[in-house]
């Protein structure tokens, strides 16, 4: 037997189901808009760095260690403290972060041509975008792929702490082309992730901050990807 729902009834579940989605693209739009101006704001900051004089004072001395671990201590901080911080506080930190990859990122500039750097990163983004898309419109729950990629990502890291001391070209290759394949996963299960939060509702402040940690867990995979892919295609400086 059909139900007769009243026209109005469905009117209104429709300016709803509208009201969702609208809100849902431009959360989405907002945790793109702040990736993409992180992304420019490293860009930035790695080529100005690696064109003056303050590349050999960093990478020719201990700083480069502190250089490099800087960003990692940014994310631990954010991840542990931001239920208890401020919007604007948040924020702040998320810019510093970038900066901070963008000191830390200068390296690839002294290592790679600015040609091979270019193109790596045009295939970055044209993969990048291809599986967020993929993760915001896709119906299949990926819940049990995050599990087995972070368990990839947890091998990528100790291969690559072994390789420092061994120095296997074969193995870096190994890694690289791992490292590929769980970036490329981890974006689309994070992007549906971030979908996901956005449905969990929260305040204006609280959104702002879901923003800008989605478009963290964004930027760090698009990085990851990008230097991955960089290992593999990138063109050594002579």
């Amino acid at each position: 037997m059909a139900l007769n729902i009243p026209r109005q009834t469905q009117s209104r579940a429709a300016m709803a189901v509208g009201q969702i989605d609208e809100g849902l693209r431009a959360h989405m739009l907002r945790v793109y808009n702040y990736m993409t101006v992180a992304l420019a704001l490293t860009g930035i900051v790695a080529y100005l760095v690696a064109s003056t004089p303050l590349a050999d004072v960093i990478f020719g001395s201990g700083l480069a260690i502190v250089v490099m671990l800087a960003p990692i201590g940014v994310v631990l901080f954010l991840s542990a403290r931001i239920h208890k911080m401020s919007f604007a506080s948040t924020q702040t930190a998320f810019w510093v972060f970038a900066v901070l990859m963008g000191l830390s990122l200068a390296s690839v500039f002294l290592a790679y041509t600015q040609t091979s750097i270019a193109r790596v990163f045009f295939i970055t983004a044209a993969t990048f975008a291809s599986m967020s898309v993929y993760g915001y419109t896709t119906k299949r729950d990926l819940t049990g792929l995050g599990s087995f990629l972070f368990m990839g990502l947890i091998g990528i890291i100790l291969a690559s702490v072994v390789n420092i001391f061994i120095g296997s070209a074969v193995m870096q290759f190994a890694i690289s082309v791992i490292g590929v394949l769980v970036f490329v996963g981890l974006t689309a299960y994070d992007t549906q992730k971030i979908k996901e939060m956005y449905y969990e509702g929260d305040g204006t402040e609280v959104a702002g901050k879901k923003a800008i940690m989605g478009a963290l867990r964004l930027y760090l995979d698009f990085i990851n990807l990008f230097l991955m892919l960089l290992h593999l295609f990138g063109i050594a400086r002579e």
